[in-house]
């Protein structure tokens, strides 16, 4: 087994492929997608580097490969990753009390790693001290509560592997699940990989019948706040995959010492944070859902939506920190425009709304044109992409409106429905679609009526906690959308770059991003 390359890029013989997300175009010439989304064109010598949606690593290919991946367009197969020793990385577990789920834990982990469990000033400290010794961990006790930042922070102190994996107490990692998380470290510059977090199957039967409970379980299956998807990622604020929960994380060791740690200020958020900021340094932060735990969801209505709200009350004093990136929803000013006028339900709307498509498409399709290269595209495939394109963002923009009504906004905008029969109809649209469509997604063991419900109460619960944090932090950054996203040119890269971006598209995502930590 290997331990990690001191090259500073891939090495060689790891695959790629191109990301699901990534469409293609002009015969695979011209890719839209990325983290967050741009088009870009690949000369005639990147293209015949690929093979299909497919490259591999060698010295020929190692710059399109830190390209592709910089933008996001592609992901390492974690089969062709190689093997690093479970020696290499020990295990942190910040626990108070919970000695039940801890002891479940410890008995999901592969042996031979090091385990740190980190007792946060437990109530019952001997049973968290006799559930570790049961699995042969170590026990690092502090003296008072300081939440799980504090935890995490001690406990990676009292390492000295060059990795660390940080796992919480109410978490069952899948087998295999943390050597195949390990293998990504490959990449020299990969500061955090985390796994997808599914619901841990409730262990009474009791649970898994009827009731509401029950229900919220099952939608916290499909749609749980800390289930990033079923498609891995590159990780960066505004994209696809904004953050990771820190529920399961791995770190290396000169990473997370050049960000000074977790933020211990922060008792919520705190991941989200340090996300942001490794990405900010230049650092890669990955997703790996061909890696899964398995997570013990809130099952009682209280505390689900106390949970919900809490969530929520992160993105105020992460705006503070980070801007724009905690923005609930972002916005081109075409696309504002358009969602504005349709929501507007005037005769005139959808002539208007057709009109700022038209013109916008046009817009699009004479800037789309020089990917291409030496020889344009011809005006029919423009125009089929600058359609594409342009309708993704109308759509977006509808989407990002409702979601911001219903979530976000709702405190301003369920009064509004009192008083105005449009509101009405725009919310009870918005609610009815939205819930459709995600049902239609993820396909959930429960019914559409239920979900719908469910979903509302996880947006009036969600919205609550960040107006309560806007409030306490007197600031109302958390709630405001990002407007910009403008079509640029850019000037084809000089020299002999496999890749040239002749044109950045930064059309908004196709939902609202939702803060939410574990």
């Amino acid at each position: 087994m290997s331990t990690v390359p001191a090259s500073p890029r891939l090495p060689d013989g790891i695959r790629l492929r191109i990301n699901s997300h990534v469409r293609r175009h002009d015969e695979g010439r011209v890719v839209v997608g990325g983290s967050p989304g741009r088009l870009m064109r690949l000369s005639a010598q990147a293209l015949a580097m690929l093979d299909g949606d497919a490259l591999q690593v060698r010295p020929g290919t190692a710059v399109l490969a830190e390209r592709l991946l910089d933008a996001g367009l592609m992901d390492p197969d974690p089969a062709s990753l190689p093997q690093i020793a479970l020696d290499q990385m020990s295990v942190v577990v910040p626990v108070r009390d919970r000695s039940q789920q801890l002891d479940r834990l410890l008995a999901a982990l592969p042996d031979g790693l090091h385990v740190l469990v980190v007792d946060d000033a437990s109530e019952r400290p001997d049973l968290v001290a006799a559930t570790a010794a049961r699995h042969g961990a170590e026990v690092l006790a502090l003296p008072t509560n300081g939440g799980p930042a504090v935890a995490r922070n001690r406990g990676f102190e009292a390492t000295d592997t060059p990795f660390v994996a940080f796992v919480d107490s109410d978490v069952v990692p899948d087998p295999g699940a943390l050597e195949l998380l390990l293998r990504h470290f490959a990449d020299p510059r990969l500061a955090m990989v985390a796994p997808r977090i599914l619901g841990l199957e409730p262990a009474s039967p009791r649970s898994r019948g009827g009731g509401v409970s029950s229900a919220l379980t099952r939608y916290e299956a499909a749609m749980s706040s800390l289930d990033r998807g079923p498609d891995p990622a590159l990780v960066r604020p505004l994209s696809r995959v904004a953050w990771l929960p820190s529920a399961c994380v791995l770190l290396r060791r000169t990473a997370l010492e050049s960000c000074n740690g977790f933020a211990e200020e922060m008792r919520v958020g705190e991941d989200v944070d340090l996300v942001w900021r490794l990405t900010s340094s230049g650092q890669r932060v990955r997703y790996e859902p061909a890696a899964s735990v398995r997570h013990e969801h809130r099952a009682t209505v209280l505390s689900w939506l106390t949970r919900k709200a809490v969530y929520g009350t992160s993105a105020a004093p992460l705006a503070a920190r980070h801007g724009d990136a905690v923005a609930p929803a972002v916005l081109a000013p075409w696309t504002a425009a358009f969602a504005a006028v349709v929501v507007a339900q005037r005769r005139w709307s959808l002539p208007v709304a057709g009109l700022i498509w038209a013109i916008v498409t046009v817009r699009l399709a004479r800037r789309c044109r020089p990917l291409g290269g030496v020889v344009p595209l011809t005006w029919s495939t423009a125009v089929r992409l600058a359609a594409r394109l342009s309708y993704d963002g109308a759509v977006s923009s509808l989407a990002q409106s409702g979601a911001l009504a219903l979530r976000h906004g709702w405190p301003v905008v369920l009064p509004l429905t009192l008083v105005s029969s449009r509101v009405r109809r725009v919310v009870a649209a918005a609610a009815v679609i939205d819930a459709l469509t995600q049902w239609r997604r993820v396909r959930p063991e429960l019914d559409p009526l239920s979900f719908l419900l469910a979903r509302r109460l996880d947006d009036l619960a969600y919205g609550a906690g960040v107006w309560a944090g806007a409030m306490r932090c007197r600031s109302a950054r958390a709630l405001l959308p990002r407007f910009g996203g403008s079509v640029k040119a850019r000037q084809p890269v000089a020299g002999p770059e496999p890749t040239q971006v002749v044109t950045s598209c930064s059309v908004p995502a196709a939902s609202t991003q939702h803060q939410s930590t574990t």
